[in-house]
């Protein structure tokens, strides 16, 4: 175990528990909002306008909480976090009114947010590079098993029989409250000592970076795409596989289990997530998944029996495993040392964009062109994110990488001596033994607040004179 990583792991075990109480506590409580703004005399018009608030309101503020946590600590978001979460799920149960569904929604999306921002950070700051992709593999498992649970639970406690259906989502809601709560028991040392971060060499007070520059940085850009594209490509198959089996005659019970068992198939990908990289490489392992699930996606859209559902759904599920981690590493590796739980907030805005407009498009879709339509969308769109992960340069500051992204040594950068025919084109004897020059240049800076290197070449002579 690397020095970054703080002498052990114990910590990362507590943050992945944590975050499965929270997001379970999440994942609880959004179908069981649905069900008590129904009791409560929601159309379906005002259930959509709940969920949008749940992801919209925090779409405000999640920049300024990246800018403070690259310039503070990461764990007061998550003590905010699950305090809002655990209010917004109580305080729901309790509401008499549409609006008031609305405003606490929007509260427990905020809650979700700060969470998984001071999160992300921690297992930033806590990782060596070498370390990233294991550790955010194996925190995402957090969210997979929160996905999983979540719903299970709310299904048990909801009901509609002998008009139950208010006091049992209100029950329900109450209960999220209360499991949120509970992720408070390992939500302990999950930060280093401030003396320790400052040795370390973690960032501090600095000048912002601004949010074009981390965008422009080589790979930003497309590791949220590709999280976009993952996210909402999970949200609508959650949302349409009902409507699929509606429409083949497929029990309710039944697809249940097929989404449980695209949660269970995400969370054996997170397990093996280091080997498969270590086997494949980074990008190849990422192209290669989105790919292969644009493919199951479209592959939804046509006539299977049920045993073949199962097949497509689990194999998507452990594709879809791939993008989430893959994503928060590309972000961290690509952005600015000083910048990063900017970035990351960043990616859960193009996360929140995702939840809020592909739904919407696949609902337009579904309504033009049957329920279909909305697979052979999210299909376009992970080939889509395959293609910007596959065209994305290498960064400046890493140069050029091996599989587990540490740079090759075996390549020569600028101002390095060439060795065989490549530094024979550099300097040395020509043909007819007339003297060459040999030209190295080097980067330097103008002053110590630019960020751009300015390149100088300096020439000598080798042979004999003229």
């Amino acid at each position: 175990m690397t020095a970054a990583t703080g002498g052990g792991r114990g910590w990362l075990l507590r943050l992945v528990l944590t975050f499965a109480f929270a997001q379970s506590a999440v994942s609880m409580a959004r179908p069981a909002v649905s069900y008590r703004a129904l009791a409560l005399g929601a159309d379906e018009r005002a259930v959509g306008v709940i969920a949008g608030v749940y992801a919209l309101l925090p779409l405000l503020v999640a920049v300024p909480l990246g800018r403070r946590t690259d310039h503070g600590r990461c764990a007061p978001l998550l003590v905010v976090g699950v305090a809002l979460i655990a209010g917004g799920c109580a305080l729901s149960g309790v509401a008499g009114s549409v609006p008031e569904m609305a405003a606490w929604s929007g509260v427990m999306g905020l809650g979700h947010l700060c969470f998984v921002i001071g999160a992300q950070s921690i297992v930033a700051r806590r990782s060596a590079p070498d370390d990233r992709d294991r550790n955010f593999g194996h925190f995402t498992i957090g969210t997979s098993l929160g996905q999983l649970l979540g719903p299970v639970a709310a299904g048990l406690v909801i009901s509609e029989r002998d008009g139950a259906m208010a006091t049992t989502s209100a029950t329900a809601l109450l209960l999220a409250g209360a499991l949120a709560a509970l992720a408070y028991l390992w939500l302990w040392r999950l930060e280093r000592p401030a003396r320790q971060a400052v040795r370390r060499g973690e960032p501090g007070r600095a000048a912002p970076v601004s949010v074009g520059r981390i965008l422009k940085a080589p790979g930003v850009a497309a590791g949220i795409f590709t999280s976009l594209a993952v996210l909402s490509a999970t949200d609508v198959l959650t949302a349409y596989l009902p409507v699929v089996g509606e429409s083949r005659g497929i029990a309710p019970a039944t697809i249940g289990l097929l989404l449980s068992l695209r949660a269970a198939a995400t969370i054996a990908c997170r397990l093996v997530m280091t080997p498969m990289i270590r086997w494949l490489g980074r990008t190849p392992l990422l192209v290669g998944s989105c790919v292969l699930a644009g493919l199951l996606c479209a592959g939804l859209a046509l006539p299977a029996p049920v045993w073949g559902l199962a097949v497509m759904v689990a194999a998507l599920g452990f594709c879809l495993g791939v993008g989430q981690p893959l994503s928060m590493t590309t972000v961290v590796q690509a952005a600015p040392e000083a910048a990063r739980s900017t970035a990351l907030a960043l990616r859960l805005t193009g996360n929140r964009l995702g939840q809020v407009a592909a739904p919407a498009t696949a609902g337009a879709l579904a309504g033009l062109a049957g329920t279909a339509a909305p697979f052979a969308m999210l299909g376009v769109l992970l080939v889509l994110a395959a293609g910007t992960a596959v065209g994305r340069p290498w960064g400046r500051r890493t140069g050029w990488q091996t599989r587990s992204g540490r740079p090759k040594s075996g390549r020569p950068r600028s101002g390095r001596p060439r060795s065989g025919r490549r530094a024979k084109r550099r300097g040395g004897a020509g043909a007819d033994g007339a003297s060459v020059g040999v030209c190295r240049s080097r980067r330097t800076y103008a002053d110590s607040s630019t960020s751009s290197p300015r390149s100088t070449t300096s020439c000598t002579r080798t042979g004999p004179p003229r």
